[in-house]
């Protein structure tokens, strides 16, 4: 439990540090535009992508948007706001009764594209509000995604 709740801790904080205002947030057709991007650039470069998404200048970090990646077990590769996530598995995390990361999984592992929604705290407070992030698997075997709120 106490590993959890590093991990929400973790999560939220790396959303909240991004000092975004309503006005600001990413769209779910912005959304997915970009995790379409990050696919394209991990089938080109594989996991030397990462490096790119936490770039400032890289082109996946704009408004509240950012990607990260994971692989079918559940485990982070790469997160572009809060890289102390990589290397963990996120499999069970269920913080506001959603499975988020098993839908994913889920959804990566049969479509290989698609949305998924779940509820999140919005940037900045507590109020959980509804997300959805756009994810596909690409060739490497793995998954990318992007989350905006609805």
């Amino acid at each position: 439990m106490k590993n959890y709740l590093s991990i929400f801790a973790a999560l939220t904080l790396g959303t909240a540090s991004l000092g975004i205002c309503a006005s600001e947030m990413g769209t779910p057709e912005e959304a997915k535009a970009m995790s379409l991007k990050a696919a394209a650039l991990v089938d080109a470069q594989g996991d030397s992508a990462f490096a790119v998404f936490a770039e400032k200048e890289g082109g996946f970090l704009e408004k509240d948007l950012y990607v990260f990646c994971m692989d079918l077990d559940g485990n982070m590769l790469s997160h572009a706001v809060k890289p102390s996530l990589v290397g963990q598995n996120l499999k069970d995390f269920n913080k506001y009764g959603d499975f988020l990361f098993q839908d994913m999984i889920k959804v990566a592992a049969s479509d290989g594209a698609g949305w998924v929604d779940y509820n999140w705290p919005y940037p900045g407070s507590d109020e959980v509000k509804q997300k959805t992030s756009y994810i596909i698997k690409n060739s490497h075997g793995f998954f990318c995604g992007v989350g905006a709120y609805k």
